[in-house]
Formats: C-alpha cells, sequence, structure tokens
C-alpha cells in the first residue's frame, strides 16, 4: 500500500465524512426542529432520520480504518489524544442512536431534546478530533 494513502486516506475520507455528511445530517435535524412549515418539518427529519445511521456507519468503519493506519505506521494507539476523541465520538453517536431507536421513549419531548443537544456534543467532537487528526498526521 503507497505511504500516502495509509498516512492520509484515513484523514481525507473522515474529513468528507465529518464535514460533508455530518454537517448537512446535523443542519437538517436542526431544521426539522426548528421548521414551523409542516412540509419542511416533514422533508427535513425525513433527510436527517435516513443520513443520520448512515453517518454513524461511516464513523464507525472510519474509526477501525484510523486504527488500522495507526497500526501500518508503527504508531501506538492508546498514546493519542485522537484515538479517544473518535472514542467519544463513537460513543456519544451510539448513545444518541439508541435514543433514536427507542423513539425518543415513546415521543418524550425531553428525550427529543436531548437527541439534539447530544448530536450537536457529537458534531463537537469530531471537529476536535479532526483538528487533532491533522496535528497527528503532521506529527508522523
Amino acid at each position: 500500500m503507497p505511504e500516502p494513502i495509509v498516512h492520509w486516506g484515513h484523514p481525507l475520507m473522515m474529513g468528507i465524512v465529518i464535514f460533508v455528511l455530518g454537517i448537512y445530517t446535523a443542519a437538517v435535524g436542526w431544521k426539522g426542529r426548528k421548521a414551523e412549515e409542516v412540509p419542511v418539518r416533514a422533508k427535513a427529519l425525513s433527510d436527517h432520520k435516513k443520513l443520520a445511521p448512515m453517518m454513524s456507519l461511516f464513523i464507525a468503519l472510519g474509526y477501525t480504518g484510523g486504527i488500522l493506519s495507526l497500526v501500518m505506521q508503527g504508531h501506538p494507539i492508546l498514546h493519542s489524544a485522537h484515538f479517544w476523541t473518535g472514542s467519544a465520538a463513537l460513543g456519544v453517536l451510539g448513545v444518541n442512536g439508541a435514543i433514536s431507536a427507542s423513539k425518543f421513549g415513546g415521543g418524550k419531548p425531553a428525550l427529543r431534546t436531548a437527541h439534539a443537544y447530544i448530536g450537536t456534543i457529537a458534531m463537537v467532537v469530531l471537529f476536535v478530533h479532526a483538528a487533532l487528526g491533522v496535528k497527528l498526521g503532521l506529527s508522523i
């Protein structure tokens, strides 16, 4: 495998997932939550419902790819803040997915609100994760 692909393949692909798919998924989730017009709300929430599981799956696959990249480069995995923020992001996305899968506890408004804010926290963690990843990539 060519070294540039091993070194920068994970950051490139995950950058697309986080900064394109992730931002769009979060934006349509908030748009659906805040929209007052029923058709706009329904379309946004439908898009969010379709995209969020796909984004989470890509994050999980990228997590695996990132670990593989570190192993292939001989870098210790557990010593990286990038590894820990990735693990945290995956955990937060898992909790948020579980809230959604529970149908928000039967439609409880408090769980819908928690879902929105936990998703926002997940995106912030992913932005920090990306910054730490760039730092790590430049240091290896």
